[in-house]
């Protein structure tokens, strides 16, 4: 499947890109390149194949929520790079 250079530019103004004539010529070549290979995927024998959403099987993948005694603040604090009145001290983020 081809891709025209007008396609290319349209699809460059929607997404507020300021495309060159030469970039828009490669882009207009790799487009066109990445949709014969999904041409060419179409034609692959998927029969007997059911259908996934995911690679992978994980149905899954957290832990069990288990209720425990929080830690003294002295513990949680101990390890810190640097601590005042109790309390974390980490860089300002925001202004």
């Amino acid at each position: 499947m081809k891709i025209t250079r007008d396609e290319v530019i349209h699809v460059a103004n929607l997404a507020r890109l300021e495309l060159d004539e030469a970039s828009t010529n490669i882009f207009a070549e790799q487009i066109g390149t990445i949709l014969e290979y999904v041409d060419t995927l179409k034609r692959v024998d998927t029969e007997g194949v059911p259908p996934t959403s995911h690679a992978i099987f994980l149905t899954n993948a957290f832990r069990d929520d288990v209720v425990a005694e929080p830690f003294d603040r002295d513990s949680a604090i101990v390890n810190a790079p640097e601590e005042e009145d109790g309390n974390f001290v980490v860089p300002k983020v925001v202004g």
